[in-house]
């Protein structure tokens, strides 16, 4: 499954770095839209991605139209909390690229309009304004992937840590 997790404008450092390790862990493409709220070797950023930042190599574009340009005009779904649709209602296939938006305005009317039945939801409490960006990331990825079984994952522990367990862990019942 090829995944590419698209930001549109971020504004925290750490949202970011920890977005990047997640991309890292989860074998996605990080791609960050200027203009970015932080330098791309901010401290707060790489804290935040730990030691995986430098294995990353996120793309990074100068605005809007040089990502559609670079990455001829790829499958894009758009995150918002405008939207009426929920993400678990999409069958994702690859490639599949996730637009998110700045932290503070999510993404801007000019991208959205026209555009409906590509624009996504989480679905959450009606007081609740929106979720994290880091957290909306990790949720929607995983969908993606669980659709995809996982692909290119490793879905057990190879160590086997759990081995010595003297009661064995209940499947998941269906």
């Amino acid at each position: 499954m090829e995944l590419h997790i698209v930001l549109h404008q971020p504004e925290i450092p750490q949202n970011t770095g920890s977005i990047g390790r997640t991309c890292m862990a989860m074998d996605a493409s990080l791609h960050l839209i200027h203009p970015l709220g932080f330098s791309i070797n901010d401290k707060l950023l790489r804290r935040a991605g730990l030691d995986y930042w430098h294995e990353l190599d996120p793309s990074i574009y100068e605005n809007w139209e040089s990502f559609l340009s670079r990455n001829n005009n790829p499958p894009l779904w758009y995150l918002t909390t405008k939207a009426s649709r929920s993400y678990d209602e999409v069958a994702f296939r690859s490639p599949t690229y996730l637009v998110f938006g700045k932290e503070t305005a999510g993404l801007p009317m000019s991208i959205l309009s026209g555009i409906p039945e590509k624009c996504l939801r989480i679905p959450m409490l009606k007081e609740a304004r929106s979720l994290n960006l880091s957290v909306a990331v990790g949720i929607v990825a995983c969908e993606v992937l669980r659709q995809h079984n996982f692909s290119n994952l490793q879905k057990t522990d190879p160590q086997n840590r759990l081995s010595d367990q003297s009661e064995p862990i209940p499947a998941k019942s269906e």
